[in-house]
């Protein structure tokens, strides 16, 4: 099989990786945060976080998730009134977050080299078309799986966040109280409107990509 040939379908699948990653690692800049927490209806924090708090402390765990640091980043924190920032069974699924983001951004990154080195040699050898073919496909890819994710951010999302918690994490690690920090600061409102804008911008950058691969 020539190289024209193979190379749609070693295109195809890299799209919805690179477009859904890049939009994860957008949603881990500070704007996410900022703009989350001041949404209409947002739910306020019972046991005293104000949004000042919330912005605060949210953006340190961003930080660390992104940082070289190990846990101790988080592990000495305080809130004001002496209290660690996190229990030890909030640290070590933080520990965990953290293996699984770092992770995503090196998947994002070898999908994003291996895009534009299949782009160039598509180019030299005479394989545009082909390489535009996989573009066009993987964008109508993305399109279907960000239609699903959104549907079931809908319809149904306790069991995706549940189902894609028992696919990264182990066990219930991932289970808190309601006066841990994680979920003061992360409720549910905000891992409902994260998934909705992954799917959301994923769709649209993925049809945009599929235009542009059709008509290039």
């Amino acid at each position: 099989m020539t190289f024209e040939k193979i190379l749609p379908w070693i295109v195809a699948p890299l799209v919805p990786v690179a477009i859904v990653l890049g939009v994860v690692r957008f949603l881990l800049t500070p704007v996410f945060i900022q703009v989350e927490y001041r949404l209409p209806g947002f739910p306020p924090d019972a046991y005293g976080f104000t949004t000042a708090d919330r912005l605060y402390w949210a953006d340190l765990s961003r930080q660390y998730l992104l940082n070289d640091a190990d846990i101790s980043f988080l592990a000495e924190r305080k809130l004001p009134d002496g209290s660690p920032l996190y229990n030890a069974r909030e640290l070590r699924h933080m520990e965990d977050v953290k293996r699984v983001v770092q992770g995503s951004l090196r998947v994002w990154e070898v999908a994003l080299a291996a895009l534009l080195l299949l782009g160039m040699a598509a180019y030299r050898w005479n394989a545009w078309e082909a390489f535009r073919r996989g573009l066009a496909w993987g964008g109508w890819l993305t399109v279907g799986l960000m239609l699903a994710i959104v549907a079931l951010t809908i319809v149904a999302f306790q069991t995706l966040f549940v189902d894609f918690h028992k696919v990264f994490f182990e066990g219930d690690t991932w289970l808190f109280s309601y006066k841990d920090t994680l979920i003061r600061l992360f409720p549910e409102r905000f891992w409902r409107d994260a998934f909705m804008l992954v799917g959301g911008l994923s769709l649209l950058l993925g049809r945009a990509v599929a235009m542009l691969g059709r008509k290039a």
